[in-house]
C-alpha cells in the first residue's frame, strides 16, 4: 500500500499577541523542528507525536510511505497567511507528485486559526481531498483539544483524538489511525460517521483525564469499540478559540450509521451529564505559594503550582510575574519557578558569568496591565546553551533547544530562564540548568495539565493557581463574540448570546 503522510499541527488562541509565522513551525517550540521526506522518520523516531506512531505502523505492516512535510509550532495567536499557504502548498504538491496513492495519513491538531480561515484543518482537509480524489481514504490523528467542525468531518473517512491530557498517547493516537487507515484500504470499505456538538466548556486544567469526571468518559471510549464502533472519540475542544465550531464535540465511526448514531449519541450523552461534576479548587498566586508551604512542611515530594494563566500550551507568554513576586514576598524557600522566557535576562546572565552577584530584570508581560518585570539581585547559579532531550511521557525523548539559559537564586528562589519558549512539562527543563526538582520543597510550572504526566509521580500535593497572565481560566472570562448561541461557557455556567448578553444555562445538543 503507497500511503503519503504528512503533519501541520496548530493550537490557536485567538486571544493571544503573538501569530505563528513560518519561523515559529521551523523552530517547532517543544515539537520536533520542520522536518521533509526521510528525515521526518529520523526526527520523529521514538518521539511521543502522530506521525511517530504512524511511520512505526507503516513499517509493520510493510507500507510503501511516502512522508512528506512534517511541522508544528508552539500554540499563539492565528497562523500568517504566510506560514499557513506556504505549509499547505507544499503538502498538496507533495501529495500531487506522490505517484499513485492508496491512502493518506494526516497528523493534525484539530484547534487551528489561520488569519484568513477559521477552520484550518477543514481547509486542509478540503484541498487534500480535491487532490487525491474522492476514493482514496484519508484519515486523520488529532489533539483531544480539536474545535471540530461538519465540514473536517466531512471530508475525512475518519479521525481519531488523543484520549489522554497530559497527551502521553500522541504516538498511540497516531498508530490507531494508522491502522484504521489500513483496515479501509485492505478491506475497500469506508465506515459510516455520526458527528455531535456538545453544549459547555471546561477550564483547561479540569480537562485532565488524570480526575474525574474526564478519566472516566474517556474509559467509555473503549466500551464503544468494544461494542461494535469502528473508532470512537471525544474532542473536549480548545476554549480560547473565538469561532463558531468551538467547543467539544463527539465523533463515531462504525460499520452502519444507526450503530455510528448510537456510539455517537452515548459519548454525547455522557459528557452532558457530567457538567456538575467538573470542578476543582483554584488560589490566587499568595495563597497558592501560602497553602503550597503548608502542605510542604509535611510532603513527601515538592509542592507542584501551576501557573494555568501564563501556561504558553494554551497561548501564555511563560515570562509572568505574579507568582515569582509571591515566592520572593513569601520568603519561600527551596523554591524554583520555570520556564521564565527572558532572553535579554538570559543574557545578562551568560555576560555576568557563572557564580556572579549582578542585578537583573525578569520576565514581565506588556500587554497586562498588572504585570511588570522583576528588578532584583540574583546569583548566576548555573548556565546552559538550552539543549536538552526531554524524557518525560508527555515530550517522549525531544529534543528541545530553548537558546542560552540560566538558573538566577534570589535568595531561597530558584528561576529557570531561557531565551526561546516551551511548556514546562518535563523534570528535566529544572535539570538542565542544574535545578533538582524533586530536591525542592515548591515547584511553579507554567503549565496547565501536561506537567502532571512527569511531575505527579513526584509530587507532595498539586496546585492550580489563577496568577495574572494572558491565557483566563475561566472560559467565561473570555471576551467571546462569535461562539455558537447558547454555548455554556463554564460548566452550568452563563450561555453565549450574540447580541451581548449572558443567557441562562440551558442544555443542548446539535446533532449533525
Amino acid at each position: 500500500m503507497r500511503v503519503a503522510l504528512a503533519g501541520f499541527l496548530h493550537e490557536t488562541n485567538t486571544f493571544a499577541p503573538t501569530p505563528a509565522d513560518l519561523a515559529a513551525f521551523r523552530q517547532g517550540g517543544g515539537y520536533i523542528p520542520m522536518s521533509r521526506g526521510a528525515g521526518i522518520a529520523a526526527a520523529a523516531q521514538g518521539v511521543n507525536l502522530g506521525i511517530s506512531g504512524a511511520l512505526a505502523v507503516a513499517g509493520e505492516l510493510g507500507w510503501d510511505a511516502a512522508p512528506i512535510l512534517w511541522t508544528g509550532a508552539i500554540p499563539s495567536a492565528p497562523v500568517t497567511r504566510e506560514a499557513f499557504e506556504t505549509i499547505a502548498d507544499e503538502i498538496v504538491a507533495g501529495l500531487a507528485g506522490a505517484g499513485t496513492l492508496d491512502g493518506v495519513f494526516l497528523d493534525l491538531h484539530g484547534a487551528m486559526v489561520a488569519e484568513h480561515l477559521d477552520d484550518g484543518e477543514a481547509e486542509i482537509a478540503r484541498r487534500v481531498r480535491a487532490t487525491v480524489g474522492p476514493d482514496v481514504p484519508v484519515v486523520a490523528a488529532l489533539d483531544l483539544h480539536g474545535n471540530i467542525s461538519a465540514p473536517f468531518v466531512e471530508a475525512l473517512d475518519a479521525c481519531v483524538g488523543f484520549r489522554t491530557y497530559p497527551h502521553v498517547d500522541m504516538a498511540a493516537t497516531g498508530a490507531a489511525a494508522a491502522r484504521l487507515l489500513d483496515r479501509m484500504m485492505r478491506t475497500g470499505t469506508r465506515p459510516a460517521k455520526a458527528f455531535r456538538q456538545m453544549s459547555y466548556l471546561v477550564p483547561i486544567p479540569f480537562q485532565t483525564t488524570m480526575m474525574a469526571p474526564a478519566d472516566g468518559l474517556y474509559a467509555e471510549l473503549d466500551s464503544e469499540e468494544a461494542a461494535g464502533a469502528w473508532s470512537a472519540s471525544l474532542f473536549m475542544g480548545f476554549p480560547a478559540a473565538d469561532i463558531p465550531d468551538c467547543g467539544p464535540s463527539a465523533v463515531a465511526y462504525a460499520a452502519t450509521q444507526a450503530e455510528a448514531d448510537r456510539a455517537a449519541d452515548r459519548i454525547a450523552a455522557a459528557y452532558e451529564a457530567a457538567e456538575p461534576r467538573f470542578g476543582n479548587r483554584t488560589f490566587s498566586a499568595e495563597a497558592a505559594v501560602a497553602e503550597a508551604a503548608r502542605l510542604a512542611a509535611q510532603a513527601t515530594g515538592p509542592v507542584v503550582i501551576a501557573d494555568t494563566q501564563d501556561n504558553p500550551g494554551a497561548g501564555g507568554v511563560s515570562a509572568t510575574t505574579g507568582l515569582l513576586r509571591a515566592l520572593i514576598a513569601a520568603d519561600a524557600q527551596d523554591a524554583a519557578i520555570g520556564l521564565m522566557v527572558d532572553p535579554a535576562a538570559a543574557a545578562a546572565a551568560h555576560a555576568a558569568g557563572l557564580g556572579a552577584t549582578a542585578r537583573f530584570r525578569i520576565g514581565g508581560h506588556p500587554g497586562l496591565p498588572d504585570d511588570r518585570p522583576v528588578e532584583t539581585v540574583a546569583v548566576v547559579e548555573a548556565l546552559s546553551d538550552g539543549s536538552l532531550q526531554a524524557t518525560g511521557p508527555y515530550y517522549g525523548g525531544t529534543r528541545l533547544d530553548l537558546g542560552p539559559s540560566a538558573c538566577l537564586r534570589i535568595g531561597g528562589v530558584r528561576v529557570a530562564v531561557t531565551s526561546r519558549i516551551a511548556q514546562m512539562a518535563d523534570r528535566e527543563m529544572f535539570r538542565f540548568v542544574g535545578i533538582v526538582p524533586e530536591h525542592q520543597s515548591i515547584l511553579v510550572v507554567k503549565s496547565s495539565t501536561h506537567f502532571r504526566a512527569d511531575f505527579a509521580p513526584v509530587a507532595g500535593a498539586i496546585l492550580v493557581a489563577c496568577a495574572p497572565g494572558p491565557m483566563p481560566f475561566d472560559p467565561a472570562d473570555l471576551p467571546f463574540t462569535r461562539l455558537r448561541t447558547g454555548l455554556r461557557l463554564s460548566p452550568n455556567g452563563p450561555a453565549f448570546d450574540p447580541a451581548g448578553g449572558r443567557a441562562e444555562p440551558a442544555a443542548a445538543t446539535a446533532r449533525q
